[in-house]
């Protein structure tokens, strides 16, 4: 029998914690926690925009919104400090979260902590692997919530969204994000904003 890796065990302990997310999505009739399908979708795009993702960094990926429904938007203020707030609440609890997952299955302490530190995206810009997961986490945005999210908001605020959204990605990133199979609406959304961006 082959013998399961410590980092196939932690991959498949965040899902079974994302699968235990209430909310759900439903794909071609089938429904899934929402979370869940998440993560897989920032595993599948992470390998196919960097295939040469360490091990950490995968971790980081995966466990990037894990239990993210348990940390309610409406315990903070509605306002952009309460909005800050809560992320700022919520990449501390996904970090501890993984952490305590990784340390019952043994990874060194050196590893967790790596991951923590990808998790709560310190040095953006400056650390590579960290600019890495937030180019993944722009990219499953536009392709697979960015139409949801335009069609609840003013164009102006999906056009301020896509700019802050540009800005934090790395050129590489920004070149995957041209080349995704995105819908009309998406595509001429995002070049107005580059537009006035320019």
């Amino acid at each position: 029998m082959e013998r399961v890796s410590k980092f196939e065990m932690a991959i498949a302990q965040i899902d079974a914690e994302n699968a235990e997310d209430p909310n759900v999505e439903t794909i071609n009739g089938v429904a899934f926690p929402k979370e869940l399908l998440y993560a897989r979708r920032m595993t599948e795009k992470l390998l196919d925009f960097y295939p040469e993702a360490s091990r950490e960094l995968q971790i980081a990926v995966r466990a990037q919104h894990i239990c993210r429904w348990k940390i309610d938007r409406k315990q903070y203020p509605m306002d952009r400090v309460g909005y800050l707030k809560w992320r700022e609440a919520l990449k501390k609890f996904h970090a501890e979260k993984t952490s305590g997952i990784l340390e019952d299955l043994g990874f060194e302490n050196n590893f967790t902590a790596r991951v923590s530190f990808l998790i709560r995206k310190k040095q953006l810009k400056k650390d590579d692997e960290t600019q890495i997961l937030e180019d993944v986490v722009c990219l499953v945005f536009l392709q697979y919530y960015f139409d949801d999210f335009a069609s609840k908001h003013s164009e102006e605020k999906v056009i301020d969204i896509i700019q802050k959204t540009w800005a934090k990605m790395s050129e590489g990133g920004q070149e995957a994000a041209l080349g995704l199979k995105l819908s009309p609406t998406a595509f001429n959304l995002i070049k107005k904003a580059l537009q006035e961006r320019s």
